[in-house]
């Protein structure tokens, strides 16, 4: 079944850190696709935050990018053996909490942030950003 499952939320004061986990099921080998996170806070769209190109079978293996607002606090990057993506969110800010979603359209690169085209989604993680 092809799954994938986020972890790593929680609550953390302004200025902190969380590193949200993307793990594909066993038959979903995460390396071959482009995967893309998003966000959700309460009462507003889904938003995207950053994506990473697959690892294998491309000349421009894992290509990251991010959107401004997280850009010098977010990072993206793959474990394959882990078979897992992870978003690195350090300094944290109010505005970054809500669901974190990862997600992928089985493409090589990321192409942008249309919830739309997203053909496989995890069950979310839930980031709060409070004192």
């Amino acid at each position: 079944q092809v799954q994938l499952v986020e972890s790593g939320g929680g609550l953390v004061q302004p200025g902190g850190s969380l590193r949200l986990s993307c793990v594909g099921s066993s038959e979903f080998i995460l390396d071959w696709y482009a995967i893309t996170w998003f966000r959700q806070a309460p009462g507003e769209e889904r938003e995207g935050v950053g994506g990473i190109s697959k690892r294998l079978g491309t000349k421009r293996p894992g290509t990251t990018e991010l959107i401004n607002a997280v850009k010098g606090r977010f990072n993206i990057s793959r474990d394959s053996v882990r078979n897992t993506v992870y978003l690195q969110m350090d300094n944290l800010e109010p505005e970054d909490a809500g669901v974190y979603y990862c997600a992928t359209d089985l493409l090589d690169y990321c192409s942008g942030y249309d919830v739309n085209t997203m053909d496989v989604w995890g069950q979310g993680t839930l980031v709060t950003v409070s004192s």
